[in-house]
């Protein structure tokens, strides 16, 4: 679910910067500092904007630079166990398929990839393909619809690492082209008994 919060921060000016209009300096630091992190309580930064930088900074002594509060809002995306999300197969490995969902990675393991019982994969053209219907494939730079499955928070050297998992093995999920059919064949009208 991606939602726009609003935080306040510090930003600290260098004297060597003093000559620059503010808010061009609490943009750059704020963006280095918040796109791309992920937050366990609040989700994976996209982007910061609508940045308010309080004019009054504050020197702390022995620094030289100044300090002053920012208030600015971020859209960031949160994983929510069911949420149904589309995203770009950007890799496929015989284990599975990484999916590009906004700013974040998600993983969908091969038995996952669509609803035949077993998933053939090919490895010289690095596709997924149904065993009964070998038509029905899966790779580099499909768009697909999953649904999540799993959400996991991981604690690095680098700061906190997200961990998504999907599935689309049910009805009206995994490669768009696939859906369309489904709801194409269940337009076609039924014929009467009787009929023919």
């Amino acid at each position: 679910m991606f939602r726009v919060i609003t935080v306040e921060d510090y930003i600290r000016v260098p004297p060597s910067a003093f000559s620059e209009p503010i808010e061009k300096i609490a943009y750059e630091q704020l963006r280095t500092s918040y796109e791309g992190r992920v937050d366990r309580e609040l989700g994976v930064f996209i982007t910061v904007f609508d940045i308010k930088v309080d004019k009054r900074g504050v020197i702390v002594y022995g620094d030289g630079a100044t300090y002053h509060k920012v208030s600015f809002k971020a859209l960031v995306f949160v994983p929510l166990i069911n949420e149904v999300i589309e995203g770009d197969v950007v890799d496929v490995k015989e284990y599975g398929a990484h999916v590009r969902v906004g700013a974040l990675t998600a993983f969908v393991h091969r038995s996952q990839v669509m609803d035949e019982n077993v998933v053939l994969f090919d490895r010289q053209s690095g596709v997924f393909m149904g065993e009964k219907n070998r038509q029905k494939r899966v790779g580099r730079g499909d768009v697909v619809r999953a649904r999540i499955v799993g959400v996991s928070y991981v604690s690095t050297a680098n700061g906190v690492r997200l961990n998504v998992s999907m599935t689309m093995r049910q009805p009206f999920l995994g490669k768009l082209e696939w859906i369309e059919e489904s709801l194409k064949a269940k337009k076609k009208p039924q014929a009467k008994p009787g009929q023919q």
